[in-house]
């Protein structure tokens, strides 16, 4: 991956570049699915804070759940949700605009005052299509895309995972080397400067300690 690949999985469609990483451990909650797949969505993040050297929590102080993520059937679900309009912004109108669009998924975040993230919100509608999908394949996915603000197009045109031999679902090596990357404590948590993808590139060239 290059520079230039780097740059663009955090440069949005209005050309803007925005990267921002957590700034505080995670603590997820999983609405709307059965102990199993709470269990897969749990391990999921599980090992991504391994791989990323994240930490995660049992309650964050302020928030008590900071990342929530949703199964669901309808958008309209979420209008039944008591007090998610208080955590989201314009949620009757972002589910009237998801319903229009056809979405099967969304993500929102909030950010603390540094810009890290400090709470994300995850959004799958089980129509047939995400139905189709095996539940670690599913859970690692929506995981992925929450670890950090990528770009609106960065997994457009390709998934941010790979498979290996007999089916077998992972997390893509390049995108796992730019998680590690950019949970190194020596960067900032939240950057609008390009040239944070070449910080990024120089430390996916530097080989995981074992």
């Amino acid at each position: 991956m290059t520079p230039e690949d780097i740059e663009a999985l955090f440069t949005r469609s209005d050309d803007s570049f925005q990267f921002a990483r957590w700034g505080r451990p995670i603590v997820p909650i999983v609405f709307g699915v059965k102990d199993k797949t709470l269990e897969v969505v749990k391990g999921a993040f599980e090992a991504l804070c391994v791989l990323s050297g994240h930490k995660m929590a049992e309650t964050d102080p302020e928030l008590g759940a900071n990342t929530m993520v949703f199964f669901f059937r309808d958008w309209d679900e979420l209008l039944e949700v008591p007090d998610l309009n208080r955590l989201i912004d314009g949620l009757a109108p972002m589910v009237e605009r998801l319903k229009q669009g056809g979405a099967n998924q969304y993500r929102v975040f909030r950010f603390d005052r540094q810009g890290a993230i400090m709470a994300g919100f995850v959004f799958v509608r089980m129509d047939e299509a995400m139905a189709q999908i095996p539940a670690e394949t599913l859970a690692l996915s929506q995981v992925v895309q929450i670890m950090l603000l990528w770009s609106d197009t960065a997994f457009r045109d390709r998934s941010p995972l790979g498979q290996l031999g007999q089916g077998q679902v992972v997390l893509r090596p390049d995108i796992a080397a730019v998680i590690r990357a950019a949970y190194d404590p020596i960067l900032p948590a939240a950057t609008q400067d390009k040239s944070h993808a070449l910080r990024l590139f120089a430390r996916t060239q530097i080989a995981p300690k074992a």
